[in-house]
């Protein structure tokens, strides 16, 4: 920056004189110190030119040298990825509540699973409730009918006779032996009450199944276990010491 000032009414104006600028060591002398106004400026550049002020007698001119600032292209594509990195989206880990996850379960069996995000061990799930819930309704249909028959065949009226219905037509009840009917119907009752047992058991199991694999995955939801355990198997020629001949298997190593 210039500062110099001069009296208007002097016949012998004084020029304004420019100081020697210190040049830094690592800068040539001969570099120049402006652009050149002719240089087409990319847009959105400002040029800073001499500032002259008027001030009673005296004119005060504050030359600066003809700046333009010049915004880079670069140095917004900096800022924009400087921007970017500082823009980190926070990505939020699903972490599970075991005890949660056991209520919606014990709710409805499968809304653990869904909870947890199992989607896969939902059929597995209810596949299970409905070949046990086919069983039992089957089951418990041919206990009622056997218990109906058996009963009929205690009870000693020529009215009830539902226990034929098990024959063929032409089956006279005559020539059945009444000891074997009456022991062959209380067997086939005891079988199916067994079976429609077993099965309500084995929907009660599932049912608990369910609840404890809900526990288990929500607990486990962040453990893994990739690391340390792998196999890895590959074709190997077995030597046999006996016949001298080597013989074809599978190489295979458990590493936990």
């Amino acid at each position: 920056m210039l500062l110099s000032s001069f009296n208007i009414f002097s016949a012998t104006p004084r020029k304004p004189v420019r100081h020697q600028r210190h040049q830094p060591k690592n800068v040539p002398a001969n570099l120049p110190d402006s652009i050149p106004l002719s240089q087409k400026l990319p847009v959105g550049s400002e040029v800073v030119e001499d500032e002259i002020k008027l001030s009673g007698d005296s004119l005060q001119i504050t030359p600066v040298d003809t700046v333009a600032v010049v915004n880079a292209p670069g140095l917004n594509a900096i800022s924009d990825s400087t921007s970017t990195k500082a823009d980190v989206r926070v990505v939020k880990m699903f972490n599970p509540d075991p005890v949660r996850a056991v209520w919606l379960s014990a709710l409805f069996p499968g809304l653990g699973q869904i909870y947890n995000r199992k989607y896969w061990k939902l059929p597995i799930l209810v596949a299970g409730y409905m070949a046990l819930g086919y069983g039992t309704s089957w089951n418990n249909g041919m206990l009622r009918d056997y218990t109906r028959a058996y009963s009929d065949l205690m009870d000693n009226d020529p009215a009830t006779r539902s226990y034929m219905d098990f024959f063929p037509p032409t089956t006279k009840e005559e020539n059945l032996n009444k000891t074997w009917l009456t022991a062959t119907m209380k067997n086939r009752k005891d079988f199916y009450r067994r079976n429609r047992d077993l099965c309500i058991i084995g929907m009660v199991g599932v049912y608990l199944v369910a609840m404890v694999d809900a526990y288990v995955d929500a607990s486990l939801a962040h453990f893994d276990i990739t690391p340390d355990l792998s196999l890895d198997w590959a074709p190997a020629v077995i030597p046999d010491s006996r016949n001298n001949l080597p013989g074809v298997g599978l190489q295979w190593a458990l590493t936990f």
